[in-house]
C-alpha cells in the first residue's frame, strides 16, 4: 500500500455527500505495526468496516454503474475506524469541523490485503465481527449497508477523483461503542461461514504518552 494512500470513510448514518470525510494516511495502522495509541482524555469508539482498495483512477462514476465500481476495486481490507467521540461532540457543539476526531495517529488499524477473489462475486455476503477482550461487540453482514458500493464510490468520485492506492471505508454495523487503554480488539471476516485468514487482526490499545490532551472547553 502506497505511503500516499488517502483514506475516505463513508458514514452509515448520513444520506448525502456530507457522509464522506477523510482520514489522513498517518491514521493507518498496518498489521504488526504496534498498538493503537489513545491520547489522554479521549473517549474512542470503534467502527468495524469493510475497506475497498482502489486499483485505478475513478472520476464521476454513475451511481448505477456496478460494473465500473467493482472494476475499480483491486482488493479489500478489514478496518477499524476509530473516532474520538468526545472530541467530535465538542466540535459539533461549536459548529467546527470534526476531522480531528477521526485523524489521530493509529486510529485506523487495517488487516492484511484481502485478494478480491476471496470475497467472490458477492462481497455483501461477507460477515464482519469485532470483539473487545473476547466479547463480541459487532457482528453483521455487509449486505446491511445503507448505501451499496457503487453509490459510495459515485458520491466520492463526483467530488474528488479516486486514485490507485486510495482506501475507501464503507460504513459500520450496529454495536459501535467505546474501547479503552488496556483492551484488545480482535476483528475477523467470514464468507459463507469460513473465516478469511487475511481479514483477521488483533490490536492492543494503550495510552499515548505525551502529545494531545483533550480538555472540554
Amino acid at each position: 500500500m502506497r505511503a500516499t494512500t488517502r483514506l475516505l470513510s463513508s458514514l452509515h448514518t448520513a444520506a448525502s455527500l456530507k457522509a464522506n470525510c477523510r482520514k489522513p494516511p498517518t491514521s493507518i495502522l498496518t498489521p504488526g505495526a504496534g498498538p493503537v495509541l489513545l491520547p489522554a482524555g479521549v473517549v474512542a469508539h470503534y467502527e468495524l468496516e469493510l475497506g475497498l482498495l482502489i486499483g485505478r483512477r475513478l472520476t464521476d462514476l454513475a451511481p448505477d454503474d456496478t460494473r465500473g465500481a467493482f472494476a475499480a476495486i483491486s482488493a479489500y481490507v478489514l478496518a477499524i475506524d476509530l473516532t474520538a467521540r468526545n472530541v467530535q461532540d465538542e466540535a459539533k457543539k461549536k459548529g467546527l469541523p470534526w476531522s480531528i476526531a477521526k485523524g489521530f495517529d493509529t486510529f485506523c488499524p487495517i488487516s492484511n490485503v484481502i485478494p478480491k477473489e476471496r470475497l467472490g462475486d458477492d462481497p455483501y455476503s461477507a460477515k464482519l465481527t469485532l470483539e473487545v477482550n473476547g466479547q463480541t461487540k459487532q457482528s453483521d453482514k455487509a449486505e446491511l449497508m445503507l448505501f451499496r458500493i457503487p453509490r459510495i464510490l459515485s458520491d466520492i468520485s463526483r467530488v474528488m477523483t479516486l486514485e490507485e492506492g486510495d482506501l475507501v471505508l464503507t460504513g459500520t454495523p450496529k454495536g459501535v461503542g467505546p474501547v479503552r487503554a488496556g483492551e484488545k480488539m480482535t476483528a475477523r471476516l467470514e464468507v459463507n461461514g469460513r473465516e478469511i485468514e487475511e481479514g483477521r487482526m488483533e490490536v492492543d490499545v494503550v495510552e499515548r504518552k505525551g502529545g494531545y490532551v483533550f480538555a472540554e472547553t
